[in-house]
């Protein structure tokens, strides 16, 4: 079983406006979507795109989290939310009108006797699972929940992916995860370093992996990704040349897109495609990547 995990996750509202926002007036829009986010709740919702089955940990609370739990709830996704008592799971507003203002809602407190009701459901955890802990955390988490939740389940033959940023990410690396994610920008800001070539991303990928990680997938955005294997292989992938409708969830799609490629082939080449093909395909659609636009941009893919 692959299980993900989102600490925060939220209600992605999306307006759109043509004549652009104006202040201290009544604005109205042109169209309004909606989708149910947080990076281990897209990664569970591109895996059952992939025909592969997840069990979604984390919090939720309120009205909003009830939608949540219904709104990405199906054949290839058990939920096992925490409900808290108080506060309801945040909603993120995005104002498209010319240019693109984000609002992100708190969320609710977490209090610790939550937390550790968590850490009792990773214990169901066993040999041969996968384990996803994807994005920010709240702000009354502890720094090292995520140290937390590795130490755990620590001793058992898990696999284990982290896709997060900073301090999160490099502190989870002693735990030696099997694949982690950071972007171009994010690997810099680790080492303090500018990172303009391949060169630089392989050097500095490399200590990631002498900090603990296994597998190393850099994001270079419209250039494409890299990875550095674990077994010192360097493997690229290009994108495709189509209009960027949306980029949020495109690389927790990676993330899907690799787990299942390498789940099914044992091949990191071709679980690199594939997660390439995954956020892709979401970046050319409003929402989240579809099966039949993953097939699509797999095939032409080079």
């Amino acid at each position: 079983m692959i299980y993900t995990v989102t600490l925060s996750p939220s209600i992605d509202y999306i307006v759109r406006m043509s004549s652009g926002m104006r202040f201290n007036v009544t604005n109205r829009t042109d169209s309004e979507e909606f989708y149910f986010g947080g990076k281990g709740i897209n990664v569970s919702q591109v895996l059952a795109e992939l025909d592969l089955d997840s069990t979604a940990l984390g919090f939720i609370a309120g009205f909003t989290g009830d939608a949540i739990e219904k709104g990405i709830r199906n054949s290839r996704i058990r939920t096992d939310f925490i409900r808290l008592n108080e506060g309801f799971t945040r909603i993120n507003i995005k104002i498209k009108a010319g240019g693109e203002t984000e609002i992100n809602g708190q969320g609710p407190d977490i209090p610790e006797a939550a937390l550790e009701e968590l850490m009792k459901k990773l214990d169901r955890i066993q040999d041969g699972d996968t384990l996803v802990l994807a994005g920010s955390i709240p702000k009354t988490c502890p720094d090292d929940i995520y140290e937390r939740m590795l130490e755990r389940v620590k001793g058992r033959n898990i696999m284990i992916a982290v896709d997060a940023t900073k301090q999160l990410l490099v502190n989870s690396l002693s735990m030696h995860p099997f694949l982690i994610k950071p972007n171009r920008l994010e690997l810099a800001e680790i080492f303090h370093k500018e990172v303009e070539n391949q060169d630089d991303v392989v050097k500095y990928a490399g200590k990631l992996q002498e900090k603990g990680a296994r597998n190393v997938i850099v994001s270079l955005g419209r250039r494409g990704a890299l990875l550095l294997d674990e077994n010192g292989e360097v493997h690229t992938c290009g994108t495709l040349k189509e209009t960027v409708v949306n980029t949020v969830g495109a690389g927790d799609s990676m993330v899907a897109g690799f787990i299942a490629g390498y789940q099914k082939t044992g091949d990191y080449g071709y679980a690199l495609k594939l997660g390439s093909a995954c956020g892709n395909a979401t970046s050319f659609l409003p929402g989240l990547a579809t099966r039949a636009k993953i097939d699509e941009v797999f095939a032409k893919l080079k």
